[in-house]
Order: structure tokens, then sequence, then C-alpha cells
């Protein structure tokens, strides 16, 4: 089986939870990072140079012996059961499929001010996005952890839910979005220790240390210390 995630260089939730998924089990995998140049062209003619079409004309995709599946859940889905990271129980599934696409509503919310030019109208924004909106969501998150005796969101084990949540929020909480305070998942115990327990993992240590360069490897560090800080 050939298998091929292409994404942009840099670890973001999207990519990472399938990229981790098939490291973890040890399913080779073709790591490709594409630039912005080679988006612009999968835009325009929704394939790659090499002719690798691009549903939808977004990032991720994944390829699979040369058949390509796009959109963030299915490809999730599919690597996280590839890498042993995805439950076989339905119901298991579903309860994890509904963290994924939290993970994708979550992500949403950020658009508006990533659009908006202005930087009083963002900061507004983004003040209202961490007053309302983002503790809403974590509260929900928190709720669901707190249903399960593990730690973890779904069973006993990690999965793409834990892995997902832990990067989403490793991007929220660690400095790189304006006016989005570090600490703003403190309060949330349950899933400020789902993020450090999956931080901590020697697997997601093995990745980064593999993968990330210095500035992100940085910020996985000022992310755990921010969650130890107090509010």
């Amino acid at each position: 089986m050939n298998i091929k995630i292409i994404y942009f260089n840099f670890p973001f939730w999207r990519a990472e939870v399938a990229r981790i998924s098939l490291f973890i089990g040890n399913v080779l995998f073709e790591d490709k990072r594409i630039t912005g140049d080679d988006f612009s062209l999968i835009k325009e003619s929704g394939e790659m140079k090499d002719g690798t079409k691009v549903p939808f004309s977004q990032m991720p995709v994944l390829v699979i012996d040369g058949e390509t599946i796009a959109q963030t859940g299915a490809i999730a889905r599919v690597c996280g059961k590839l890498g042993g990271l995805y439950p076989e129980d339905i119901i298991k599934a579903g309860q994890v499929d509904q963290i994924i696409d939290a993970a994708t509503d979550i992500n949403i919310l950020f658009r508006p001010s990533m659009k908006e030019n202005d930087p009083v109208k963002r900061k507004e924004m983004r003040i209202e996005l961490s007053n309302n909106d983002l503790p809403r969501y974590f509260g929900y998150l928190d709720y669901l952890i707190s249903q399960n005796n593990s730690n973890y969101f779904v069973g006993d084990e990690m999965t793409i839910a834990d892995i997902a949540i832990w990067r989403l929020i490793g991007w929220i909480a660690s400095g790189v979005i304006d006016d989005i305070p570090q600490t703003i998942i403190n309060k949330f115990t349950n899933l400020k220790n789902l993020c450090l327990l999956v931080n901590k993992d020697k697997n997601i240590k093995e990745w980064v240390s593999k993968t990330y360069n210095e500035v992100d490897r940085k910020r996985i560090i000022s992310f755990e210390q921010n969650l130890n800080k107090p509010l």
C-alpha cells in the first residue's frame, strides 16, 4: 500500500492527526509538504503538478495507491484505522467522530477574524471569541472528557480525537494568534490535563523531535508551560 499525506510544511492539526496516526502505527507513508505556489496551482486547476487530483481544491489530501481522499474528518478516520487509533465499536467510533467534527467547528470560528484586515476590528473579534464561543466549546469538550474515566475522550487509550484537540488547542494557545490568551483553557481542568497527557506521550515526543522545526518545538514547550500556569 502506497500512502501519501499532502499538506503545508507546518504542524497544523488537520494534517497532524493523520501524520501522527500513521507514525504511531508504524505505517509507512510519504509526508508531502507543499508550498504556497503549489497551492496556487491546486486552486487554479484542482490538481498538483504531478497530476494528483485534489477534490474541493483543499488541503490536506490523502492518497492511497493513487486514489485521493479529501476532507479532514475522512482522512483522520482512515489514518486512525490504519494506525490503530480509531475504535471498532460503532458507539465509540461515533464518539471519536464528534470530537473531530467539533475541532472543525472550532477552527471555523477563527475564519472571520483571519479575514479581517482592520487590526482594531480583528482584536475585538478575537476578544469576543475568547470570552464567548471558545469557552463554550471548551466547556463541551471538558464535560465529555469528564464522562470517561481514562482522562481521554473515548476508551482507555489515545485516539485521533485526543490528537486532534491537543494540536488544535496547541495552535490556539501557543501565542501565534494575536489577542487569544495563552491560558485560555486553563480553567477547563479535564481539557488541560488531556493536553498535558498527550504532550507527554513518548510517541508524540518522538514525532515532535523528528519533524518539528526549532520554532515549533519551542511553541510546544511554551504550550506545556502555559498549561501549568495559574489563571
